[in-house]
């Protein structure tokens, strides 16, 4: 008998571990693919940006995004081989969901004590947490595109653990500070907000040892290596007169506060993370109320916090969908354990109509990525004319051409309306300086200056986002068609790209258009 119950269990496990490497080995395919398939979006250029011109800090994020794609970037890599850090990412953001979600399962994070023990085994927990990610959309966005998101959806993870650690009783050595400092250090030159998940850090160990914690050495050691960790950041902004603290400042705060906007934000994280994951975190979260774990509880700070302000902040018109995309991971572990139990509980229709739901929507996703768009869709229907997918394809062609043409009519520098066509013109379009024509002060104005008077440049215009020609007084005297670019994908149009050579920025006579 003992012998059988042995072979049961390896086998059990042996196919476990077939089922989570198939599982990580199909989310990586999808995410190398499109990793060489698509152009950059507005926010990968501007933070490749970031490593090709290594600073302490940058006007509108902290230094990490950058400095860790530096090597790739200074060698010279591809945008396919500079999207294996996201990827990778990615991966360790997936085995540290796992083992989270192994950890809360051994520690009865989700049961009362005197509960039986469940029918679901700890590699069963595991592999429905790598599902769930799996199963996000936006954790795929993230997994291609490195933004600084990406960084701290790892970070948070890690952060999580070690404060698991330190909620416990036993005597914690000084390393195990250290690393809450390294960690902390690390998020707060990752994103501003980090300053969320390190409120639930704090929380959390007051919660679970009492605020004569902070009568020892330990959480201050911590509180020092930071600071140290995060001290490019804070002496940048020091000879920049705090322009960062001041953005963010005002980008959170966002507009008039609107209900609407809210709903909007809800629905939005409905769609972006999938009802299965909501669910799931409905089911942990009564649970863990339900038993009055207080450990429980803390950690699921990690998840609240955030997602509350940046809810908070969508009123004011202040967030985008993967701003929550660390919360929701910091989440992933506890829904795993509480829909690994309903499903062996019996209860699984509505779950299994989730699961299918969102494999649809992943599908779907995917196809309309490859396709950009909508297959068979003529280039004048308007889902064809403002297509959001565009904004992922052409530009590196696009910018090698705006290259060629400058050259050609020895032009010394580009020239945009905004900054989100500026950032893919500098990368693809680089050593040119790119200038971007608005009287917004951002990070090109630190890298590019604003344009000299009395110069010529070659303004880009596209098709998806159009803007009137730089020729009003004070702005140049004239501008000329010199040439076009039409982005194709499997034979169908895309967008455009005009180029148009203008004379003598600060002009102050009537510019006209040739």
């Amino acid at each position: 008998m003992h012998t059988k119950h042995a072979r049961s269990v390896a086998t059990t496990s042996a196919a476990s571990w077939i089922n989570l490497t198939s599982l990580l080995a199909l989310g990586l395919l999808i995410h190398l693919g499109f990793g060489a398939l698509l152009t950059l979006s507005v926010d990968e250029a501007h933070y490749v940006l970031y490593a090709a011109k290594p600073d302490w800090s940058y006007f509108d994020h902290p230094p990490l995004v950058g400095w860790i794609q530096w090597p790739l970037v200074a060698a010279g890599a591809p945008d396919s081989v500079i999207r294996l850090i996201p990827q990778l990412l990615w991966l360790i953001a997936c085995l540290l969901t796992r083992r989270l979600a192994i950890q809360i399962y051994d520690l009865r994070l989700l049961r009362d004590a005197a509960q039986d023990k469940p029918a679901i085994s700890r590699d069963t927990v595991g592999l429905w947490a790598v599902g769930l990610v799996l199963l996000a959309p936006v954790m795929h966005v993230l997994a291609v595109g490195l933004l600084p998101d990406s960084l701290l959806m790892v970070l948070v993870l890690l952060l999580m653990s070690v404060t698991l650690k330190l909620a416990q009783p036993a005597p914690h050595h000084t390393a195990q500070w250290l690393a809450l400092g390294v960690l902390l250090g690390l998020a707060g030159l990752s994103k501003y907000t980090a300053v969320l998940p390190a409120a639930a850090v704090i929380v959390t160990l007051l919660v679970t040892r009492g605020v004569r914690l902070l009568l020892t050495a330990g959480p201050w050691f911590a509180a020092v290596v930071a600071l140290v960790m995060i001290s490019p950041v804070l002496y940048w902004n020091a000879q920049h007169e705090w322009i960062s603290f001041t953005y963010q400042l005002q980008h959170g705060s966002g507009g008039a506060w609107k209900a609407r906007r809210l709903a909007a934000f809800a629905g939005v994280q409905l769609v972006a993370y999938g009802p299965l994951l909501v669910l799931g975190a409905y089911l942990a979260s009564r649970q863990i109320i339900k038993s009055k774990q207080w450990l429980g509880a803390g950690l699921l700070l990690f998840f609240f916090i955030p997602f509350v302000v940046t809810g908070l902040m969508s009123g004011g018109g202040g967030s985008l969908p993967h701003w929550t995309a660390p919360a929701w991971l910091a989440m992933t572990p506890f829904a795993a354990n509480a829909l690994a139990e309903r499903w062996a509980s019996g209860r699984q229709a509505l779950i299994l109509a989730f699961i299918r739901a969102q494999a649809v929507m992943c599908l779907v996703a995917f196809a309309a990525l490859f396709f950009v768009g909508i297959p068979g869709l003529s280039a004048d229907h308007p889902l064809a004319r403002k297509n959001p997918l565009a904004d992922l394809w052409g530009w590196d062609e696009a910018g090698l051409k705006a290259l060629e043409l400058a050259r050609a009519h020895d032009l010394p520098s580009l020239s945009v309306r905004n900054w989100t066509l500026g950032s893919r013109l500098a990368w693809y379009g680089r050593p040119l300086p790119v200038y971007v024509l608005d009287n917004r002060f951002d990070q090109f104005d630190l890298w590019f200056g604003k344009i000299p008077p009395g110069t010529d440049s070659l303004f880009v215009n596209w098709s998806q986002v159009h803007f009137d020609l730089p020729t009003q007084t004070g702005e140049f005297e004239w501008c000329r068609l010199i040439g076009s670019f039409e982005a194709k994908r499997l034979t169908r149009h895309v967008s455009r790209f005009d180029y148009y050579h203008c004379r003598q920025w600060g002009a102050n006579h009537n510019a006209t258009t040739k």
